[in-house]
């Protein structure tokens, strides 16, 4: 290789290297500016009354207490949802179909579906469970989120089976046992700390979702009477948030910073916990 060719390669390759090191130093700019004023509007935003209190009208005292609550419960509902049939399509995928045609075409509509836009979800689901029964409902906005969920506790329970040794499936088999039996009490046991790493990373994908929202949940002022019934219009933070940012009053301005501030902090505490059961898990 003569020295001019050599010279090049050298030169390409520092100009590549810089170029990745501004472009990340570009994006951890904006990624630092982002939660800058996240946290300064946020915490100008945050006292007693958005914990203690619903949501009020302009110029009135209030807070986030029943969209707080409302989110908590339909977020609840689509984990139970979500789990329930992820799990299960999961370990089917990874122990029983996979490898068929039938598997196949499962594993690429649940790509699909991992990578389809949230609003069209949410349109679904109008058209499903809002427009038939001629009202929102609290319901519709779980099962909006449960759609979402779904495809990623699907995959990493898939991908977390597969990484499990075969030779736990050989020695309950050995055992006398029903493979069901062995994916129940041996192989989901060991792939717990990774089920629960899908279950977390699903929960903070849906945690801030709004467009499907808007189609099923809509809003509510008030709390619901009572205010776990999940059959009427139901509060939740990223609608309140939508309402107050396009607000003209500062007191709602506040309070969905605020709640965009609540809801950062909650996705940011579920990844690092779901990054830390990852690593627990990769090390045993």
């Amino acid at each position: 290789m003569n020295a001019a060719k050599l010279a090049r390669r050298r030169i390409g390759d520092i100009l590549f290297k810089v170029f990745c090191v501004a472009v990340t130093a570009l994006a951890l700019i904006a990624l630092a500016a982002i939660l800058w004023s996240l946290m300064v509007q946020g915490f100008g935003g945050l006292n007693l009354d958005v914990f203690t209190m619903a949501t009020p009208a302009a110029g009135s005292r209030g807070g986030l207490a029943n969209a707080i609550v409302g989110s908590i419960l339909m977020c609840v509902l689509a984990m139970v949802i979500a789990l329930t049939v992820g799990v299960l399509a999961g370990t089917w995928l990874a122990e029983y179909g996979g490898r068929s045609r039938y598997g196949a075409t499962i594993r690429f509509l649940n790509d699909v579906l991992l990578s389809a836009p949230s609003i069209l979800v949410g349109l679904f689901v109008y058209e499903l469970l809002v427009a038939p029964f001629h009202g929102f409902s609290g319901f519709a906005g779980s099962v909006a989120l449960a759609l979402l969920a779904v495809p990623v506790i699907t995959r990493t329970t898939e991908d977390v089976l597969l990484l499990q040794s075969a030779t736990l499936r050989e020695a309950g088999v050995a055992l006398g046992a029903p493979l069901s039996y062995v994916i129940r009490q041996v192989l989901w046991r060991s792939a717990r700390g990774g089920l629960l790493t899908g279950a977390l990373l699903a929960f903070a994908r849906i945690s801030g979702e709004t467009a499907p929202l808007l189609f099923t949940a809509l809003n509510n002022q008030f709390f619901n009477n009572p205010w776990f019934d999940l059959r009427q219009q139901t509060a939740n933070l990223p609608v309140v948030i939508f309402n107050g940012a396009l607000s003209a009053y500062d007191d709602l301005r506040r309070l969905a910073w605020a709640g965009a501030l609540l809801i950062a902090g909650t996705v940011l505490a579920v990844t690092i916990v779901a990054r830390i059961v990852a690593q627990e898990q990769r090390r045993s």
